[in-house]
């Protein structure tokens, strides 16, 4: 064991499961009320473009607290940053419910961003302050392998909600995800950094805690080669309208030839990863995963030059791709925490800072400069996945 409390074998999968609905959290703030965005705009009387707002203001947010989470729980303790954050998102969500103009959702939004980044940061940490070396790649992979299942099934229980008893409803059904998972959290995670473990929050030990971390060569390595590799796939999804609907001509509701492929693979990847962990060295893992990676990216530069008819044909590099990003995900974000063991909230913070400010690069730079054609999208990914490759190549060096 890593640190921390003690854990019973027995409550591995209890905790695996509640840090997955910790992951969950974020990605169900985003995709689940979606749906709704028409039903919305006749009740609040407002328009598309004001929504996308809500959902702007929630990554603003997301992103500036996710350097703070990790850093907090590594001075207060891990379970109650998690609960203070539930807390807090479960009421920010009972709020919307209520919420009669889009000015009302907008702080509350905030709010949920701010608070639904402390399961995921803090979730990592808890997987390394527990375990370490295939114990910790298997447990992060478990948690993978439910987090990808979120994007796909967020909009369809959105989808049923609003249908059933509209939008607001989406907001109640947030609101009582973050009260089970308070309930879940108080009741069967434990503490799992020790008070002599804990470090202060002051400004003079916290500035020296990030000069340390963002300092550290080799972190950084692993994060942006993360981020960079994360970045490869979500390309295709921050397009998607334009890919999906002008490229290969469907349609509004066919959204799922993207989250399908995408997400069967990410789910099958992350099975793979956990039975691998104890099975195959962390660099062999790696091997493998960027070779699938690879081979997908050869294979849809290839299908865009030869531009064969069919939609299918554009979307079978997702299973492939995801199945090798799954598998190398649980390797590079333990590799990475690794590097700062003194400082592991803080280092998950930055982890995920660092992935979310690359998500928002490419949603405002690189996504619209590469969605004019589907060979200059491959041609995105491509590079994207060869900046992960030198960067894991030149982190394990160091």
């Amino acid at each position: 064991m890593a640190g921390g409390a003690a854990v019973r074998p027995s409550g591995l999968s209890g905790i695996t499961l509640i840090l997955a609905g910790l992951a969950m959290l974020g990605p169900f703030s985003i995709n689940a009320y979606l749906p709704s965005f028409p039903d919305m705009e006749q009740t609040l009387h407002t328009d598309r473009v004001a929504l996308q707002q809500t959902i702007s203001v929630y990554f603003a947010a997301f992103a500036f607290m996710s350097l703070w989470h990790g850093a907090i729980s590594d001075a207060c303790g891990r379970r109650t940053v998690v609960l203070a954050g539930l807390a807090t998102y479960a009421l920010a969500s009972l709020g919307c419910v209520f919420a009669t103009r889009v000015g009302q959702l907008l702080p509350l939004r905030a709010l949920q961003g701010f608070s639904a980044g402390a399961g995921i940061v803090i979730g990592r940490a808890v997987v390394r302050d527990l375990h370490e070396g295939p114990l910790a790649r298997r447990m992060m992979s478990q948690v993978v392998m439910m987090y990808g299942l979120a994007p796909a099934v967020a909009p369809l229980v959105g989808g049923a909600l609003q249908r059933t008893f509209g939008w607001r409803a989406v907001f109640l059904f947030l609101a009582l995800l973050a009260a089970s998972l308070f309930a879940a959290v108080a009741l069967r995670l434990p503490e799992t950094l020790a008070a002599q473990a804990r470090q202060p929050f002051r400004f003079a030990p916290l500035a020296q805690g990030y000069v340390r971390v963002l300092g550290n060569r080799a972190f950084m390595t692993w994060s942006l080669s993360y981020a960079a590799m994360f970045g490869a796939f979500f390309l295709y999804v921050l397009s998607a309208p334009v890919f999906l609907m002008r490229h290969l001509g469907l349609g509004e509701a066919d959204f799922l030839w993207l989250f399908g492929p995408a997400t069967a693979g990410l789910v099958a990847g992350s099975a793979l990863a956990g039975k691998a962990a104890a099975r195959w060295p962390v660099r062999f893992t790696l091997q493998v995963g960027f070779a699938l990676m690879g081979a997908a990216i050869a294979c849809d530069l290839a299908i865009c030059l030869a531009a064969p008819a069919g939609a299918g044909w554009y979307v079978l590099h997702l299973f492939v791709f995801n199945l090798g990003m799954a598998l190398a995900m649980p390797t590079l974000t333990i590799r990475g925490l690794d590097c700062v063991p003194e400082r592991r909230g803080m280092g998950s913070s930055v982890q995920l800072f660092v992935q979310t400010g690359f998500n928002a690069l490419i949603a405002a730079v690189l996504a619209p400069l590469l969605w004019g054609s589907l060979l200059s999208l491959a041609l995105g990914a491509a590079a994207l996945f060869l900046c992960a490759g030198a960067g894991v190549l030149l982190a394990a060096r160091t």
